[in-house]
């Protein structure tokens, strides 16, 4: 054989060489890049994920936030209404002692009258007229 196609022979088995490892080359590069994609897709559907749990959980404290306004708003208007009953109680309880002292009163009234006039008759002070008689049995039906 010659030189000449040695020479030949040898750059074409090189050129064959450097083409398979271009191709080689290209492989591991498309190999790569997808590998980059994938990655960059799970990080993305992640990312994703994070905020959609972060606005579940954003809503999960809203609706624990209403339900805890709620139940206090219905706590204070329960203690609103229960003040309110008492002071009706309260309210009708002073005007049945009030009624009561009064009448109470007029009758230790009354009857103070009636000791008086009995006393002013029994010294003979006493006018005896048609008002003093009726005092008189008035004070004593008490």
């Amino acid at each position: 054989m010659s030189s000449h196609e040695q020479s030949y022979k040898a750059g074409e088995a090189k050129g064959h060489a450097q083409e398979k490892t271009g191709r080689a080359v290209d492989t591991v590069k498309d190999k790569a890049q997808a590998a980059r994609d994938k990655a960059s897709e799970a990080a993305d559907a992640t990312r994703e994920r994070g905020r959609e749990t972060k606005d579940q959980t954003g809503s999960y404290a809203q609706a624990a936030k209403d339900k805890a306004a709620s139940a206090a708003e219905a706590t204070k208007d329960k203690a609103s209404q229960m003040a309110e009953s008492g002071r009706e109680t309260a309210e009708a309880g002073k005007e049945k002692t009030g009624g009561f002292l009064q009448k109470t009163g007029e009758q230790v009234k009354g009857m103070a009258q009636g000791a008086a006039d009995a006393v002013k008759h029994t010294f003979g002070m006493a006018e005896e007229d048609e008002d003093v008689v009726l005092k008189k049995r008035d004070s004593t039906n008490y």
